[in-house]
């Protein structure tokens, strides 16, 4: 949903702005996240099922307040009554990341092991390890959007060895970096926000995968260091609904032939736009992993068995 030289952050920064709304269904919450775009973490979480939706966003940056009202109220138009009231509140940097991290237990997801730098124990026989601690970038493996993408990882890796990766949004890194430990090659990460770059080069490094993950900040796929990688035979987009739709194009001209797309951060009643936009570039939607209400797509250029028989199935954790 989003995404150097080593070096410390500014002093200066004491603190993130989390912006949040709650929304009365997924279609609701979908155009909140699009108003939200432009911070450097979003998420949405159903309360319960069939209830209300949780959106918040965090920023480093003081949040353009105007900017965010105006987009959401575009976003709105098609939607009945006003926009949700939007909360805005400072956070203090250590007590957010403290309480985050200390409330992140370790994940096994596929055959992946994610887990904090407060997790006592080890890594489990077997397990790829992925250290990643909560920081001002999304992507700690939580998320049902992160899950799916790691999942379809960890299935289309089994079946297929991509040489050429690329991280679109990379976010934290988190899959850019399980894509390197996995197939042990060079994996392009880029992000839009220069703050999740910064951490997806950190985390790269404490995963000890710096020399093949990487980063950078970008605003698409119009990058010196993206095109001169291209084609890709995978490509990881975790991002949102609209700007995967928006870059679609772009997305197939990278994508080799034969290769995958795996592609999340949308609501499953976004799929078909995000769909239709990718098949006009010769892609065929091969895979499908329903969590939570947020849907992951595995896509192809050619050839690909899918990893589940039925392609339509509801796939979990």
């Amino acid at each position: 949903m989003s995404k150097k030289p080593e070096r410390r952050r500014s002093t200066a920064f004491s603190g993130l702005w989390r912006v949040a709304a709650t929304a009365p269904d997924a279609e609701s919450a979908a155009a909140i996240a699009d108003a939200f775009d432009e911070l450097g973490a979003v998420s949405a979480f159903e309360d319960k099922p069939g209830g209300s939706w949780r959106v918040e966003g965090l920023s480093a940056e003081t949040p353009d307040r105007g900017g965010i009202a105006g987009r959401l109220a575009l976003a709105w138009l098609n939607l009945a009554g006003p926009p949700p009231e939007l909360l805005w509140e400072r956070v203090p940097q250590e007590d957010w990341l403290v309480n985050n991290q200390a409330s992140f237990p370790p994940l096994v997801i596929g055959r992946y092991f994610i887990y904090g730098s407060h997790h006592a124990g080890g890594v489990p026989p077997g397990r790829i390890g992925l250290l990643i601690d909560a920081a001002t970038a999304f992507g700690t493996g939580e998320h049902a959007t992160t899950r799916g993408c790691l999942l379809a990882l960890d299935a289309v890796t089994r079946q297929m060895r991509p040489a050429k990766i690329l991280d679109m949004g990379t976010g934290t890194g988190v899959l850019a970096i399980a894509a390197a430990k996995t197939r042990h090659r060079r994996v392009v990460a880029r992000d839009i926000d220069a703050e999740a770059a910064r951490v997806a080069g950190h985390n790269a490094r404490r995963n000890g995968v710096a020399s093949l993950v990487a980063t950078g900040r970008s605003a698409g796929y119009a990058n010196r260091a993206v095109i001169s990688r291209r084609p890709y035979d995978l490509i990881l987009a975790n991002i949102l609904a609209r700007p995967l739709t928006r870059m679609a194009r772009d997305l197939g001209a990278a994508l080799a032939p034969g290769g995958i797309a795996i592609l999340s951060g949308l609501l499953t009643w976004q799929e078909k736009d995000v769909l239709a936009a990718h098949r006009l570039q010769g892609l065929t939607l091969r895979q499908r992993i329903v969590i939570d209400g947020w849907c992951t797509l595995v896509l192809a250029r050619g050839r690909f068995r899918p990893f589940r028989s039925n392609n339509n199935k509801r796939v979990t954790p």
